[in-house]
Formats: C-alpha cells, structure tokens, sequence
C-alpha cells in the first residue's frame, strides 16, 4: 500500500520482492508453498498474504521473512485468491473448490487463523469484494457472474439460506427496459457442457426482492453480455472492480478459447425498472477485443488508482486503454451503448505471453509479469 515493496508471485513456489523505484531485487523466497503462488495481498504497510495451489494460504511480516508468521489450512484445492476487509478485519479467500472462506485475523495465532466456509458454488473462477466491502462478485467457468448484495461477511452462507433476486442478462442501455427472461441463460464450458448453472430458476421468486434494495446477501445471478458471444458461452477468467466501485472489469473467453474480451459494466442501483422486469446491476457500457494469444492462461488485468485507465496484458506487452481518448473518467463519458474503449498507448517488451499487470497504488507506475518469467516495470517519461 505504500509502494515500497513489489511481490510477485510465481508459478514454481516461489515469491519474489523487488523495490519498485530502483527495479533493485530484494528478497526470494525459495519455498514460499509446496505448489504454484496464485495470489499476494497485501493487508497493512508490513503484512501480507499469499495463497497457493499446495491449497494453503501464508501470512508473511516483511519485517521477518525467514519465516513465516502462520499457514492457514481449509481449502480442498488450489487456493486462487485473496481479499481483505480493511474494516473487520477478515481475510476473504477463493479456491477452484468452490468455496468462499473467511478468516478471522483478529485472533491469528501460529497455528492459524479461526475460519468459517462463508459461500460455495460450482466452477468458481474469481472472487472480489468491491472498495467499500457492500458486495462480493464472484466469477465462474461457465459464464455466469454471481453478485452477493448487501454483504454480511459475519453470516455463513448455506444453499437456500440467502434470498435470490430475479436475474437477467446484461444487456445494453437500450434493452435495459424491456422484460427480458426470467433468468439466467444456461451456458456450457469446455469441462461441463452439461452445466446447467450454479441455481435453479425455481428459487427465484419476486418475494426475494424488497423496495428500493436488496436484503442482506440477496444473491443476483447474471450471464454478462459479451461482444460476439451472444450465441456462445464463455468463461469469465479475470475479474476487478473499479477503485470508486463504478464498474466492474472482466475478460472473458470464449467457450472454443479462440476469442477474449475485456469488458466494462457500470453498477446500477436499485430496484428492477418495472416490477415485472427481472433485476439487472450490470450494464455493458466498453469493450474491446483482445490478442488471442497464450490460450488457456488467465491474464489478469486491472484499473489505474483513479480509475480512468485500464492495463491489459494483450500477446507480448500490455494495452492502456481508456474510455475514451482523453482518459476521462467513466461517469463523465457513459455512453448509451456499449462502446469500443479507446486504446492510448501499447508496451512491448516481453518474449512471452504477458499473464498480469499492475498499477502502482500511489506512484505514477506499472508493472507487468510474463509465462518465462520476467519482471517489467514502466514509469512515463515527462
């Protein structure tokens, strides 16, 4: 959060620490996990957390990295991601087990950290809660893009337990009015063609819904529209949230992995337009099309601090995109259809697939991380 330390995860249990102004390598540590590192969160200024596919997460105290603070056991499977509310203080995590799980870091001890599963549904890809901890969006193989409202982190989640809003489609701004279905579209992915989705449409009832809102973890199930898929599935790979909570960020592929999309959708509050009208938070407002290069990888993209720009890896070097040429911000430049996003400069400098970027948190920086390894870091010439 300072910007003081850069950490990588790598896929060979390592972790790598490197001091972002300089480019100077700090620290590896050599046997971070037993398995790949997926993910590092940084808690405070001198925690952190990394998560791995040996199913484990580790607390880490860049004052003492020779060890350490405590490993927390309680996924089945490869531990994805990482979230933490800054005002409980829980950590949040996601594995391709399917389950959400909450740890309590209040009461870490060496041993670990109490837990508690707190969601599960099939095919779980992403997990993120957005900046002021209201909502948890959870993305999946199979297309479809769950919305946890109100969010009560304290309350473990059971199927059936939680209220089920009505749910649709996304669409443009021009068919936000009209009826639509009654629910989510069934969508296949390349591992389970018979995935009907993770709920039933029985469960959705207008009772669920209350005026103006939503009850405490209403769940909203939605299969966002993406350019060209409109007759296919897709898998909703990488998943972000814009800094002020104005959007969500995706990049999708195609159900054949022969196409990818970033895509942009603004939140929309409140209740359904019309009573009879199933519920939509999310409207397709950018888009654009990527390099179809390093089929099969995630590529893991993000938005500036302010929001106004988006780093995309694309083939060997990253994209910054903006909404439009003048990297205005999005509530200043919503169009009423979706649109193209603007692409404002392209960097090359890797010999392999580019897999994630980041932005610095507080200096004017990106950095972005290859499949063969390497580490680039960019600062704009002024």
């Amino acid at each position: 959060p300072c910007r003081s330390v850069l950490t990588v995860a790598c896929e060979q249990t390592e972790v790598l620490l490197f001091d972002p102004i300089s480019s100077k390598h700090i620290k590896t540590l050599s046997e971070a996990h037993e398995d790949c590192v997926n993910n590092i969160r940084f808690l405070d200024n001198r925690l952190f957390a990394t998560c791995s596919d040996d199913t484990t997460i580790a607390l880490w105290d860049l004052r003492k990295l020779n060890t350490k603070v405590c490993t927390l056991h309680g996924h089945t499977s490869w531990v994805k991601n990482i979230e933490y509310d800054t005002n409980t203080r829980l950590l949040v995590t996601s594995g391709f087990d399917g389950n959400v799980i909450i740890w309590d870091t209040n009461r870490c001890t060496e041993d670990g950290c109490p837990h508690k599963k707190f969601f599960h549904t099939r095919f779980l890809m992403r997990m993120r809660l957005t900046p002021d901890c209201s909502k948890m969006l959870i993305s999946t193989s199979s297309g479809y893009l769950l919305i946890l409202h109100d969010l009560d982190l304290n309350k473990s989640l059971e199927v059936g337990s939680y209220p089920i809003l009505r749910a649709r489609r996304t669409t443009s701004s021009s068919d936000i009015i009209s009826s639509g279905s009654s629910g989510p579209r069934a969508v296949g992915s390349p591992c389970h063609q018979n995935d009907s989705g993770p709920l039933s449409e029985k469960h959705m009832s207008r009772s669920s819904q209350r005026e103006g809102g939503s009850p405490r973890n209403s769940l909203e199930v939605l299969t966002p529209e993406v350019p060209g898929e409109r007759d296919r599935g897709n898998c909703i790979t990488s998943l972000q949230l814009h800094p002020k909570g104005w959007a969500t960020l995706l990049r999708c592929s195609s159900n054949t992995d022969d196409q990818e999309w970033t895509c942009v959708y603004e939140f929309q509050e409140g209740a359904p337009v019309r009573p009879v009208s199933p519920r939509c938070s999310l409207r397709l407002t950018h888009c654009i099309e990527e390099a179809n290069v390093g089929r099969g990888y995630i590529k893991e993209l993000c938005f500036s601090p302010d929001g106004r720009m988006i780093s995309s890896p694309h083939g060997f070097g990253i994209r910054l995109l903006g909404f439009d040429a003048r990297c205005s911000e999005l509530v200043d430049c919503l169009p009423k259809e979706a649109s193209p996003l603007k692409e404002i400069r392209s960097l090359y400098s890797h010999n392999d697939v580019v897999l994630t970027t980041k932005f610095s948190p507080t200096h004017c920086q990106i950095a972005s991380g290859c499949l063969s390894g390497r580490v680039s870091l960019y600062q704009p010439k002024f």
